[in-house]
């Protein structure tokens, strides 16, 4: 993997993670899960896709639901802050050796440039996208605000963040940093020197992905990704809401030492981990950050108040590891 001259430009040409496509063996059930229970909205449906999105997402999707014959990570996207960005950014993913070429793009953006990452999750970088337009039903009081707060289920604001499964955290972590631009803000780096987990940014959020260490030792899975609410009540509530419907909650709610999120992880009927958290990331305004570094010890402390991580935690991704 190669970087030259492309690997050197600084911070700050991805804008935020755009979408997640998630990949489910139970397609109905799934979207039932997002709408009626996660408060989400459709925006669009392409052949055995759906489109959706948060109440605040100014995005046209931020979750692409795909059927498909088992619970798996499609793809992630990142928007960049602008064509020259983009442009950029293309020419060290080629000299990187991981880069898959350009599509035309999709129901909710332009043309986008796709890549794996060392341990082979898909990803993509685009920069025209389409705005989400609020129809009658979802128009908001206030013009500043993407759509009507849904009064539905748990109300998922936004898509927040990405946590990746990886069999060498090193290796993706670096990728990050020197093709994609991004920063480290936390780490997990063991006795034994091994690095654990990684938490990085490309804007002023504590962390829009997180690469944690697949125990398991497959490669390109997913662990979960999140969904932002506006208070700990509501993240709370959710955990009601998850109760009332039958859904599985695998541990929470309690707060991360790591990043200090408030969270609830559930699962989704097709399988796939799924968290739904307050703030999500925080706010990062030290231009001068250094990577706050956990170690073993400290893990083994468990979250911020004490409670024990669960083992599903630490081996439990999608695809499931005897369909990997």
């Amino acid at each position: 993997m190669e970087g030259g001259e492309y690997a050197r430009w600084p911070f700050g040409d991805l804008a935020h993670l755009g979408h997640v496509e998630l990949i489910t063996p139970k397609p109905e059930a799934s979207l039932s899960f997002f709408t009626e229970v996660m408060g989400m909205t459709v925006s669009g449906q392409e052949g055995d896709s759906v489109y959706l999105r948060g109440w605040d997402d100014y995005e046209y999707h931020t979750l692409k639901l795909t059927a498909g014959t088992k619970p798996a990570l499609g793809h992630f996207a990142f928007r960049v802050k602008s064509p020259e960005a983009l442009t950029r950014r293309v020419k060290a993913l080629e000299a990187s050796g991981l880069g898959e070429g350009w599509t035309d793009g999709d129901l909710g953006h332009g043309p986008a440039y796709r890549f794996r990452t060392p341990d082979g999750h898909l990803m993509e970088l685009y920069y025209e996208t389409r705005w989400y337009t609020p129809t009658e039903a979802t128009r908001p009081a206030l013009k500043n605000q993407a759509s009507r707060f849904p009064g539905r289920g748990a109300n998922l604001r936004r898509l927040d963040h990405i946590n990746i499964l990886a069999s060498d955290v090193g290796a993706v972590r670096e990728f990050m940093e020197r093709f994609l631009g991004m920063k480290v803000t936390e780490q997990i780096i063991f006795s034994d020197g091994s690095e654990q987990g990684a938490w990085l940014t490309c804007n002023n959020k504590t962390y829009d992905v997180a690469v944690t260490k697949d125990h398991l030792g497959v490669r390109g899975r997913l662990h979960h990704f999140t969904y932002a609410v506006d208070s700990r009540e509501e993240v709370l509530r959710a955990a009601d809401i998850c109760l009332e419907h039958g859904v599985h909650i695998e541990t929470g709610p309690h707060k991360h030492a790591i990043q200090q999120t408030f969270f609830l992880y559930v699962y989704e009927p097709g399988g796939c981990r799924f968290e739904i958290a307050c703030p999500g990331a925080r706010l990062l305004l030290a231009p001068d950050w250094r990577p706050i570094v956990w170690n073993e010890e400290e893990r083994k402390r468990g979250q911020a108040w004490g409670l024990k991580t669960v083992e599903t935690f630490h081996t439990y991704g999608v695809p499931p590891v005897e369909e990997a």
